[in-house]
């Protein structure tokens, strides 16, 4: 029956894509800190980031996951368009190399890593590498199983008297052919997975090895769709990336459709049976667009620049998360330092309200206001992405220290936003109505502020540095300077008082503003030392600290 065939054949390719996915999530929550490290330390060189674009490609057994991940890396400045479009061109010719290993017929192989990869997946610390080498080997066990399935169900086709009637437009107009290839692979996401099915129709007779072919040449566009649409949102340099892959590949798929009727002698000539000669043709496309772009990676750079221009737009991407990369989700630690690397700009932008409220409130200058409302929204949305980023890490795969760093990174990031809404909802409107007013702090007062201000800013600068260090001895110094902050504070306070006592004409006027400037910035202290603590308490110092708070 054709229908129930049919439905065998797409059951098949929905299973190697499952098992593709569980091999490239293995992989990566394994080994995606070494991956990453490796592509960025060989991408000096042209031909050493191909080599490291093959290499990690076999391991990830996607050409598209290379791609995001080196788009990521183009799109934060790490490394130049040509570099990238390097290691592109060695992770095309890398899922080729995995597709020719697929060809032989390891069927027999199947359940054995199958039960293997159960067995190393039951375990029950859900982050252990073991558990994630069992989902590589479950995963490459489903992808021999849908092998085997789609040969088999392809098989039953051949006889098929609807089947002609569907291959006949494709088998007459190869311009269609290669568009269905197109179509296809973003429909599926995988180039692998196409030439996977295309190798096993043609080896059951289903389809005509020229029609693979043509097929096999879409399959090769198709696959630069599915980063080049995920990266629409993403800076220039990324975007830059996956457009500069298009154009060589659309070049590359014109020239050989302009020669093929030249070439397919020549292609015979290579002994090897019809499956087999699908993926063969499949790496050779590939190694002659390495071959012919190496050399001119530059110019391709230029025209995916031409395409993809630099925003003109500055002060809008500064306040748009630059960090919160979702292609690495599926590794934690790699996710993780990407918020922190984002909770780091927001501090350093909740530093800079700092500065200009209190330039508001020592030289009533009235321009700072505006800089000061829009700063915080900048901030709000850049924490309300990070919240929503942190939240979509995979928690089952986060050990116990990553863990911790989750809950460090969001905590933090929290307390910093606080900061950001004591300065604009309540320092703010204070600086205003000083101004508005035309008050003046005392000589002495402003002197005091000053100083407590001064101390409390450093305690921010310092609490950025905790978090992202964990330094154990910076924490505690951190501390010991809310101690020195509580005392300056309540100095201020005393002697504000005295100044009262004596009737000091500023003082009384600004005796309210005085004490609620004091009351926020010991809160901005407050908030910002809390980061201490859990490095105190895991470094089992904090029973032992004459410091802990006692003022939460």
């Amino acid at each position: 029956m054709p229908s129930l065939v049919l439905l065998h054949i797409i059951g098949g390719v929905c299973l190697l894509l499952f098992g593709l996915r569980l091999v490239k999530t293995g992989v990566t929550r394994v080994f995606g800190v070494q991956l990453r490290k490796t592509i960025e330390a060989a991408t000096r060189y042209r031909f050493t980031a191909f080599l490291a674009g093959l290499g990690v490609t076999a391991l990830l057994q996607s050409s598209t996951a290379t791609t995001m991940i080196i788009s990521g890396f183009a799109g934060q400045g790490l490394i130049s368009t040509a570099s990238a479009l390097a290691v592109v061109l060695g992770a095309d010719v890398g899922t080729t190399l995995v597709a020719q290993v697929l060809t032989l017929d390891l069927s027999w192989l199947s359940p054995i890593l199958v039960i293997v990869g159960y067995i190393f997946y039951a375990g029950k610390d859900l982050a252990a590498p073991r558990r994630q080498v069992g989902r590589i080997l479950m995963g490459l066990g489903l992808m021999l199983l849908a092998l085997f399935l789609i040969k088999s169900s392809a098989a039953d086709f051949k006889d098929s008297e609807v089947l002609p009637l569907i291959l006949a437009p494709l088998d007459r107009d190869p311009i269609f052919s290669v568009i269905m290839g197109v179509i296809l692979t973003w429909l599926f996401h995988s180039s692998l997975a196409i030439v996977l099915l295309l190798m096993s129709m043609v080896g059951s007779g289903v389809i005509p090895l020229h029609l693979a072919f043509m097929m096999v040449l879409g399959a090769n566009i198709g696959n630069v769709l599915a980063p080049l649409i995920s990266g629409l949102k993403d800076t220039p340099e990324a975007r830059r990336v996956p457009v500069g892959n298009l154009i060589m590949r659309l070049f590359g798929v014109v020239v050989v459709f302009a020669l093929f009727e030249f070439l397919k002698p020549f292609l015979i000539l290579i002994p090897a049976d019809d499956a087999r000669m699908v993926v063969n043709f499949h790496v050779l496309f590939n190694v002659f667009l390495a071959f012919l772009f190496m050399p001119f990676l530059g110019l391709v750079a230029r025209m995916a620049l031409e395409i993809v221009p630099d925003r003109a737009d500055l002060a809008q991407k500064a306040v748009m998360p630059q960090y919160l990369d979702e292609r690495v989700l599926d590794t934690p630690t790699v996710a993780l330092t990407n918020a922190a690397r984002e909770v780091l700009r927001i501090a350093d932008m909740t530093d800079q309200m700092m500065q200009m409220i209190w330039v508001a409130f020592s030289k009533n200058d009235v321009a700072q206001i505006s800089k000061i409302r829009a700063a915080d929204e900048h901030v709000d949305r850049i924490y309300r992405a990070l919240k929503t980023y942190l939240v979509k890490i995979t928690q089952e795969t986060m050990n116990e220290p990553e863990g911790k760093r989750h809950f460090q990174i969001l905590t933090f990031a929290t307390n910093i936003e606080h900061v950001g809404d004591i300065i604009d909802r309540n320092l703010l409107p204070m600086a205003e109505r000083k101004i508005k007013e035309q008050l003046e702090f005392s000589d002495e007062g402003q002197l005091e502020l000053d100083r407590l201000f001064n101390l409390v800013l450093d305690s921010v600068r310092l609490a950025q540095t905790v978090f992202i260090s964990g330094d154990v001895r910076l924490a505690r110094q951190l501390v010991d300077d809310k101690v020195i902050i509580k005392r300056a504070e309540k100095e201020a306070s005393q002697n504000h008082l005295a100044r009262l006592r004596r009737g000091i004409p500023e003082t009384l006027a600004t005796t309210d503003l005085h004490m609620d400037v004091i009351r926020d910035l010991r809160r901005i202290n407050s908030l910002v030392t809390s980061i201490a603590y859990p490095i105190l308490d895991d470094a089992g110092e904090l029973r032992r600290s004459p410091f802990k708070d006692k003022e939460e």
